[in-house]
C-alpha cells in the first residue's frame, strides 16, 4: 500500500511545444533565479522553467516565475509614444523623434526658467544594470538635475542607510549559502514563504540537513512564523527596542566576541550608557515581548558559534528603519558574525535589480558606490566620462519622498518617471494625486500604457520589459546574472537603454559624452569604473556569468569566481580607519498608534501570487485568479465585537482616506490589528502614513491606524468586481 507523497499524482505542466530554450534571470523579486524561456517553432515564448544547476534556485521557480513568459503578450502594453498639451486632452501618437525632441525642449525650458534642479527624475529597481548606468550618465552628466532618485527608496533605503552607517558602504555582506553554516537564524519583518519562496526553499533545505533554531520577529503569525522555533509577536515599529535589549543581555552576560570587537570595530562612547535603559523588563513594556523571552533569544543568538539575521520591509518601512538595521548590525558586530560562514546581516531586497540601481544608477551619488561629497570621486567620474567635474553637484539632492513635497512647494516643475507608478506605490494617494496636478510637465516611461500615473502625464514613452533586451541584474547576495533578449518589444516600444541614449543626443552635453550602443559595451565601462571599488566586477564578462549562472561581486580582474562574503578577515570596512561602527541608538516613540477613534494597527505585506502593485501579475490569469480582490485579515474576536462577518465588505478609514475591502477572519493577526496585501491599486495606500525615517527618508508604510465602518454590500461587491480585472 502507498502512503503520503508516493500516492499523489505528480504535477505536470502541459507541453507548450517549446523547441528552443533561452537563458534569462527572473524579473520579479530579488532572489535572482536563473530561468530558461521556451520558444516554439514560430519563435514565440510559450514556457518558463527553472534553470538546472543554477546555484540560486537549482531548477526551481515560484508561481510568478513559472508563468513569466506570459508577460510578453499581456494586455495594456504601450506600443507608441504619446503626447498631449494638457492632462485634460486626449493622447496623440507621435514619432520617437517628435517625442524625444519635445521632451528635451521641455526639460531645457523648465531648467532655464526655474533652475537646473526644477526638473526631477525618479526611476525603479527593475531596469537592467546597464540601463541604470546609462540613465545615471544621462542625469548626472547631461541633464544635470540633482533631484534624481529611484523607487527603491520606498523599500530598501533604510537597509542602505544602516549598512553605510555601520560598515561605511552599502552592500549586503552575506550570502544564501550562510543558511548551510549558521547555528541560529533571526528573521525580522520577513515572510520568506510568500515574499521570496525560493530563498525559503534554500532555508528549508538547510534545515533538513542540519537543525538550528529559527527565530521570527513579526507582529503577524505569518507562514514563516508558523514554522519557526520561536515567534516574537512584537508591537509594530519597536524592533529597535528588542535589539537594544538583546545587546544589553549579550554584554551583561559576557556573550560578546571581545576579540572581534577590539580588532574590527569602533564603539560609540555612549553605547553602554544608552543600553542601560534597555534592560529586558523595561524593553518588554515597549516592544510587547516578555523579559524572559528577550533573555532567552539573546542567549541563543549570543552563544551560537555563527548566527545570522535577515530582514525585509518589516524593518525598513518604519520611522526607525535605519536605526533598526544598524541595531541588527550592532548585534552581529558584538558577536563577531560579520564576514564568516553562517554569520551575516543580510537584507532581503525587494525588486529584481534594486541592487543594480544601488550600485550603478548614480541616484544617491556616482557609479560604483562613489559619493558626490567626495572630490576624488567626482574627478574620477568626470575624467572617465570626459566632462568638467564642476558640472556635478557636491551633495546628494532630494530623495523620491522629498521630491513630491518639493512639487507641492513649487520648487520642482517637471518630472520624469521611469518604470515606477507613484499613484499606487506612494503613501497617502489622495495627496499624491493633487501633487501631480501641479506639474507643468510629466513624462511616464513604462512597459504598460495603462499605469495609473499616465492619467496625469503629458507624455508617455513605451518601453521594453525584462527579456525584451539583454543585460544584467544583481540579486540580494550581490550575484550578477544575465538575461538574454528573448523577443522584441511590441510595436514601436524601445528598450529603456535605447531611450536614454537617444534622448542624450538632444542635449549639448549628450553629444560630447560617449553613450555605448550595446549593453556589452556599457558593461565594459562599468567594469573599468568598478576597479578598486567594493563592488568590483572587473573580472566578469557575459560569457563567464552565463557559464556560472551568476557571479558574486567583488570579483576583481584575474579572479575566476566571486566572493560570497564581504568583510572577511583580510578585508577592512569602508569607514576611514577600516573599522565598523557600533552605534548608540536610542528609541524615540514617533509612530502613529491606534486610538479610540482609530483602534486598529494597519499592517501591510505581500502574498505569493502577486508582485508589488500588480502592474504585471494583475494581468496574468494564474496569478490573479488566486488573489483577485483586496481583502483584510482581522481577528475573529475583533470581528465579532465590530459586527463584521467573514466574506462581507467593510470600509477602512484612516486620517488620510478610506478604502473598501473584503473581510477574512483569521487568528494570524492580533485583536488590535488588520492586515492588507499592498498589491492592490487604489486600495491600501489611500490609508497609509507618509512619515519618514530621518536617515533614509523611507516611509513608515507599516505603522498606521484605522477604523472599520459599515458599507453597502452591493456597491462594495460591484467595486471589487471592477478591481479584479486590472
Amino acid at each position: 500500500m502507498l502512503f503520503g507523497r508516493a500516492k499523489r499524482n505528480a504535477v505536470k505542466i502541459a507541453d507548450k511545444g517549446a523547441v528552443e530554450w533561452k537563458y534569462a534571470t527572473c524579473g520579479y523579486c530579488s532572489t535572482g533565479c536563473s530561468l530558461e524561456i521556451g520558444l516554439n517553432a514560430d519563435g514565440k515564448p510559450v514556457s518558463t522553467r527553472g534553470m538546472a544547476g543554477a546555484d540560486v534556485n537549482q531548477g526551481k521557480a515560484c508561481i510568478k516565475g513559472i508563468y513569466e513568459h506570459e508577460l510578453f503578450e499581456s494586455k495594456g502594453r504601450g506600443t507608441h509614444p504619446l503626447m498631449r498639451s494638457s492632462i485634460h486632452d486626449d493622447y496623440q501618437k507621435v514619432s520617437w523623434d517628435k517625442a524625444l525632441g519635445d521632451m528635451a525642449g521641455k526639460i531645457k525650458a523648465i531648467q532655464n526658467k526655474y533652475g537646473r534642479d526644477s526638473f526631477a527624475i525618479v526611476s525603479t529597481g527593475q531596469l537592467l544594470t546597464e540601463e541604470f548606468y546609462t540613465l545615471g550618465k544621462l542625469t548626472r552628466g547631461v541633464i544635470g538635475t540633482n533631484n534624481y532618485d529611484g523607487n527603491t527608496t520606498l523599500c530598501m533605503a533604510s537597509a542602505v542607510s544602516g549598512y553605510k552607517r555601520s560598515f561605511g558602504s552599502d552592500g549586503p555582506p552575506g550570502t544564501y549559502e550562510d543558511f548551510d553554516h549558521t547555528e541560529c537564524l533571526m528573521a525580522v519583518g520577513s515572510n520568506l514563504p510568500e515574499q521570496h519562496p525560493i530563498i525559503y526553499w534554500r532555508l528549508k533545505e538547510a534545515l533538513e540537513k542540519r537543525k538550528f533554531p529559527v527565530i521570527v520577529v513579526d507582529p503577524r503569525v505569518t507562514m514563516f512564523a508558523q514554522m519557526a522555533d520561536i515567534h516574537l509577536a512584537i508591537t509594530p515599529g519597536t524592533d529597535l527596542v528588542l535589539f537594544n535589549a538583546m545587546a544589553h543581555v549579550i554584554l551583561k552576560e559576557g556573550l560578546q566576541d571581545q576579540d572581534y570587537i577590539d580588532k574590527n570595530t569602533e564603539m560609540a562612547n555612549d553605547f553602554h550608557h544608552i543600553l542601560e535603559d534597555y534592560d529586558p523588563e523595561s524593553a518588554a513594556k515597549i516592544c510587547g515581548i516578555d523579559a524572559d523571552t528577550i533573555r532567552n533569544v539573546a542567549r541563543i543568538y549570543g552563544k551560537a558559534n555563527s548566527a545570522m539575521s535577515i530582514w525585509t520591509m518589516g524593518i525598513n518601512q518604519s520611522t526607525h528603519g535605519s536605526d533598526g538595521v544598524a541595531a541588527i548590525n550592532n548585534l552581529n558586530l558584538l558577536t563577531g558574525n560579520i564576514g564568516k560562514e553562517g554569520g551575516s546581516s543580510l537584507s532581503i531586497t525587494g525588486q529584481c535589480n534594486a541592487m543594480g540601481t544601488r550600485e550603478w544608477s548614480s541616484c544617491s551619488g556616482l557609479p560604483g558606490y562613489r559619493t558626490l561629497e567626495n572630490p576624488k570621486h567626482r574627478k574620477e567620474i568626470a575624467d572617465f566620462w570626459g566632462m568638467d567635474e564642476a558640472f556635478f553637484p557636491q551633495t546628494r539632492g532630494l530623495t523620491e519622498t522629498d521630491i513630491f513635497p518639493a512639487i507641492e512647494g513649487g520648487q520642482i516643475k517637471g518630472l520624469w518617471l521611469v518604470a515606477t507608478n507613484p499613484m499606487t506605490s506612494m503613501a497617502n494617494t489622495a495627496r499624491i494625486r493633487k501633487t501631480f496636478e501641479q506639474l507643468e510637465f510629466l513624462v511616464v516611461q513604462d512597459c504598460y500604457r495603462d499605469v495609473e500615473t499616465t492619467q496625469y502625464a503629458h507624455m508617455y514613452l513605451p518601453a521594453g520589459m525584462w527579456a525584451e533586451k539583454d543585460g544584467c541584474f544583481t540579486n540580494t547576495e550581490r550575484r550578477v546574472n544575465y538575461t538574454q533578449k528573448i523577443t522584441n518589444p511590441p510595436g514601436e516600444a524601445k528598450p529603456d537603454g535605447d531611450i536614454f541614449r537617444e534622448l542624450a543626443q538632444y542635449f549639448e552635453n549628450g553629444k560630447k559624452l560617449h553613450f555605448p550602443e550595446t549593453s556589452a559595451e556599457v558593461f565594459e565601462e562599468m567594469k573599468q569604473l568598478s576597479k578598486g571599488q567594493l563592488c568590483d566586477i572587473s573580472g566578469m564578462d557575459y560569457e563567464k556569468i552565463m557559464a556560472a549562472k551568476g557571479l558574486q561581486w567583488p570579483m576583481p580582474e584575474g579572479k575566476e569566481e566571486g566572493s560570497p562574503r564581504l568583510y572577511e578577515e583580510d578585508a577592512s570596512f569602508q569607514h576611514e580607519g577600516g573599522k565598523a561602527k557600533i552605534l548608540a541608538l536610542p528609541y524615540n516613540e514617533n509612530n502613529e498608534r491606534p486610538t479610540n477613534k482609530f483602534p486598529f494597527w494597519l499592517n501591510t505585506g505581500r502574498v505569493v501570487e502577486h508582485f508589488h502593485s500588480r502592474t504585471k501579475t494583475g494581468k496574468i490569469g494564474n496569478q490573479n485568479k488566486f488573489s483577485p480582490t483586496p481583502y483584510m485579515e482581522i481577528n475573529p474576536d475583533a470581528a465579532r465585537d465590530e459586527g463584521v462577518e467573514h466574506g462581507s465588505y467593510v470600509r477602512l478609514v484612516s486620517k488620510r482616506g478610506d478604502t473598501v475591502v473584503m473581510v477574512q477572519l483569521t487568528d494570524r493577526v492580533p485583536y488590535d490589528m488588520v492586515f492588507i496585501p499592498f498589491h492592490f491599486h487604489d486600495c491600501v495606500n489611500r490609508l497609509t502614513l507618509g512619515l519618514l525615517d530621518p536617515h533614509s527618508r523611507q516611509p513608515a508604510f507599516k505603522q498606521s491606524a484605522v477604523r472599520i465602518e459599515a458599507v453597502d454590500q452591493k456597491e462594495a461587491a460591484e467595486l471589487n468586481a471592477d478591481r479584479r480585472e486590472f
